[in-house]
């Protein structure tokens, strides 16, 4: 089992007494992080002596920063207390082969471990393909309408992508888009996944509608925008918004919604509340609002609260500046955020 590290102490101890360890970076929102941890499971049963522990890169952002960390899962390899590679992104494959470079079995595990080789291969393998898939369900499903194609939507890198990207916003609709030429695995992956060979794939509610030909006859024909119409109604990216903003909120005991980060607040009041808190000594997560203008213009509404920065306690609105600042100056911040 993977040991949990939730502070930069934690991390720096654990990392600077494993001969043979890997730090996986995660999110508690994240679905391949899930199935990365069946990945790991299986390279502690082959490669004795690897020890593996999970950090949240949101909880322990100053760890994740410090490491690179900028996308989840995200995993660290550590050899005689030292680092010496990192890998990102679900990629079973590659964790396990760089496992296999930087903590070769020595003779005696090799001995022992012959007869389930090619078993643990088998379930390595099994383990890869299960977290890519749950990683292309959670792409797929990351908007009520995406377009998986080559390029981006302001840049198509084919005529084909361009196409499509011409007829949904000839359509009106609203729609996310992946770039596959950056991720080779997804774009393997999911021509399997829907047994659909060729790109641009366009999926709506989860579902494959289609490719170039279907979408541009949908479009000539008046359906493209019916079919998309519900999906990328305003009521359905709403309702969007505010579960992945409920997961956010739920996702940490104490998260304060701010201009920047911690490390470099962007506005006065930001910077305030972030000394406030600290002086509580109460461990809290931030996010920043500069970076996703859909959070931001969407928590206001969530909350009824038309400023920022913004703090919460399970779940629960407490204030902006000016009620953060006065809850700090009567000394009753800390207990307000669960601090005994």
């Amino acid at each position: 089992m993977s040991v949990a590290l939730t502070d930069a102490a934690a991390y720096d101890a654990f990392t600077a007494a494993r001969d043979r360890a890997i730090v996986h970076f995660t999110a508690s929102w994240c679905e391949p992080c899930a199935a990365m941890e069946i990945v790991l499971e299986k390279i502690r049963e082959k490669h004795a002596g690897v020890v593996t522990a999970t950090c949240d890169a949101e909880a322990v952002e100053d760890v994740a920063e410090r490491e690179g960390v900028s996308a989840v899962p995200y995993f660290v390899f550590y050899r005689d207390g030292k680092r010496v590679d990192a890998v990102e992104g679900a990629d079973a494959a590659t964790v396990t082969n760089k496992t296999r470079m930087y903590f070769p079995a020595t003779a005696t595990q090799t001995t022992a471990t012959t007869a389930k080789g090619a078993d643990a291969v088998k379930a390595t393998e099994a383990s890869g393909k299960q977290a890519l898939q749950a990683r292309l369900k959670s792409l797929i499903e990351s908007q009520p309408v995406v377009l998986f194609m080559k390029g981006h939507p302001d840049e198509p890198k084919c005529g084909f992508s361009r196409k499509v990207v011409d007829a949904l916003n000839g359509a009106g609709i609203k729609f996310g888009s992946f770039n596959i030429l950056a991720d080779e695995d997804v774009r393997q992956g999911l021509k399997e996944y829907s047994n659909w060979p060729t790109y641009p794939q366009l999926y709506v509610d989860g579902e494959l509608l289609g490719g170039c030909d279907i979408i541009l006859e949908m479009a000539e024909s008046g359906e493209l925008a019916e079919a998309c119409s519900e999906a990328s109604g305003d009521g359905k990216v709403k309702k969007a918004l505010n579960e992945r903003i409920k997961r956010m909120l739920d996702a940490q005991d104490v998260i304060l919604f701010m201009k920047g980060d911690r490390n470099v607040p962007r506005c006065g009041f930001s910077g305030k509340v972030v000394k406030a808190l600290d002086a509580t000594g109460v461990e809290y997560a931030t996010f920043d609002i500069l970076g996703d203008e859909p959070i931001r213009q969407g928590l206001k509404e969530y909350s009824n609260w038309p400023t920022y920065p913004q703090l919460y306690y399970k779940g629960e609105l407490i204030g902006g500046c000016d009620i953060i600042l006065e809850l700090a100056e009567a000394g009753e911040l800390a207990t307000e955020l669960g601090a005994a």
